[in-house]
């Protein structure tokens, strides 16, 4: 139970109304869970207090993560529109909504205020998020595709289903937009100065 007001599940519905883009009820109530997981091993006091990246506070993860699925949601529309495909769109809303879970994990180290007993298991910075995130989505029982499509670095995994690819596209607009409005830079150019990833 985080120190805050609200329950984790009450504050991830609040955070995400994207949630009801997903028609599937029980895959929406698994990415709520997944979240509630990643919040109370974090230590999180509120979802809002996750930054988007270790050294950027100014936008929070849950920022990042609604303009990563709006975008997504749109790059869907056009391929359907124009190109005539047809990309899964339960799959795509519960990946984007994932795909940066994991930073309840990762982003302890870089946080005092908002955390309280960060569970020292699960939590550091030895796993990337993408791949915490995977992990959370496997435990919470999500669907293999929505798995597949959570990990966004190239390399992380050999094949790219059209969702992983709309999560990975959509994921480096969101980051790129928040970097030079941030910092002035590319993400590109965040990651070399920084020797960090983001997402």
């Amino acid at each position: 139970m985080p120190a805050g007001d609200r329950d984790y599940e009450t504050q991830v519905r609040e955070a995400f109304p994207e949630l009801a883009e997903i028609g599937d009820s029980d895959l929406r109530e698994r990415v709520v869970e997944a979240w509630t997981l990643g919040l109370e091993r974090g230590g999180w006091r509120d979802v809002e207090d996750v930054p988007y990246a270790w050294n950027i506070h100014e936008v929070s993860n849950v920022e990042h993560v609604r303009g990563t699925t709006t975008v997504a949601l749109r790059s869907a529309e056009v391929q359907r529109e124009v190109h005539g495909a047809d990309p899964d769109v339960d799959v795509l809303v519960a990946a984007c909504l994932l795909h940066d879970v994991g930073k309840c994990y990762e982003y302890v180290d870089h946080v005092d205020a908002g955390l309280v007993d960060p569970d020292p298991t699960y939590c550091g910075e030895e796993i990337p998020h993408s791949i915490s995130g995977y992990a959370l989505a496997h435990e919470v029982g999500c669907p293999l595709a929505v798995q597949r499509a959570i990990p966004h670095f190239l390399g992380e995994v050999p094949e790219r289903t059209l969702e992983a690819e709309l999560v990975k596209s959509a994921n480096s607009a969101s980051s790129n937009a928040i970097t030079q409005a941030t910092m002035g830079i590319t993400l590109q150019e965040w990651v070399e100065e920084y020797s960090q990833t983001t997402g």
